[in-house]
């Protein structure tokens, strides 16, 4: 039988408050292979000099077998809708200038093979490091002629899920070193301070309990490879952003906005502590 234990010295009250609650079981993650379309997805590596982990692992091996199910069959990936919606967009002209994505990148498969794997990173045009939405975004407005789109929008969100999918497979390889080392240090320490109402971080649940159940949910090491995701909590495709939102609600504290220089300072960090795993967009998580 588990028993109910404390997490980072508080007790059951502060986390009744959270509606959350930890028992010291240790389940292991699931050891199954992921294959999509006959292609081998990398959900477990060594871990790079200098991880806390001996090991990372992507968040689908810590979901049920249901769930895993789903993701390995883009016929039956919940994401994959928008994702298509993505493919349209991508040769769909709009703005002023009377151009698509294809009228400067053509075929996605080839320009865009690699891109998800590096993000975030350097815009040199803007001076810092932005997110593949804010990557988007400036071509649509300062390229294109054309509106920027919301950062949860369908349209945002599909082509970021269509721009992931030609890196299906790719290890993670963003960078962290030169201009783009203020932004990881940033991102670090936004990871491991304390905030909100519980005084919790990031590293409490995803680096000091990963593994343990939190209710009726397996704590992952909080690997964000296969973001854009879908979620059946959401019903729907949803951005790293809006995941670092609902965490933070959760330890009652009050979340950046999405796209904000702290939340994109944060994505990069999450992102180089998953260095070597597959990108898996579309992912498919509870």
């Amino acid at each position: 039988m588990s028993k109910r234990i404390k997490v980072l010295g508080f007790g059951l009250t502060a986390l009744a408050m959270c509606g959350l609650s930890y028992s010291a079981v240790v389940a292991e993650p699931n050891n199954n292979q992921l294959m999509i379309d006959g292609k081998k997805i990398t959900t477990n590596v060594k871990a790079p000099k200098g991880s806390p982990f001996e090991k990372l692992y992507s968040g689908w091996r810590f979901r049920s077998a249901e769930t895993q199910k789903l993701q390995s069959d883009d016929f039956e990936n919940p994401g994959f809708p928008l994702v298509d919606l993505g493919t349209e967009l991508w040769q769909k002209v709009d703005g002023s200038a009377g151009k698509s994505c294809a009228s400067c990148h053509n075929d996605a498969s080839k320009s865009m093979k690699g891109v998800r794997a590096t993000m975030p990173k350097m815009h040199k045009e803007i001076g810092k490091v932005q997110s593949l939405q804010q990557h988007v975004n400036y071509c649509r407005t300062e390229r294109m002629g054309a509106k920027a789109w919301k950062w949860e929008s369908n349209q945002m969100l599909g082509m970021a899920a269509y721009v992931g999918l030609q890196s299906r497979g790719m290890p993670v390889n963003v960078k962290i070193d030169g201009p783009a080392k203020a932004a990881h240090d940033k991102g670090k320490k936004l990871y491991y301070t304390r905030v909100g109402q519980l005084d919790m971080s990031c590293a409490g649940c995803h680096e000091e309990n990963f593994g343990k159940m939190i209710r009726a949910d397996h704590l992952s090491q909080g690997q964000i490879n296969g973001f854009p995701t879908y979620r059946f909590k959401w019903q729907k495709m949803g951005s790293v952003h809006r995941r670092f939102k609902g965490c933070m609600k959760n330890i009652r504290a009050k979340p950046y906005k999405v796209g904000s220089d702290e939340f994109v300072a944060l994505e990069l960090y999450v992102a180089s502590r998953g260095k070597g795993l597959s990108v898996e967009s579309p992912a498919v998580r509870n």
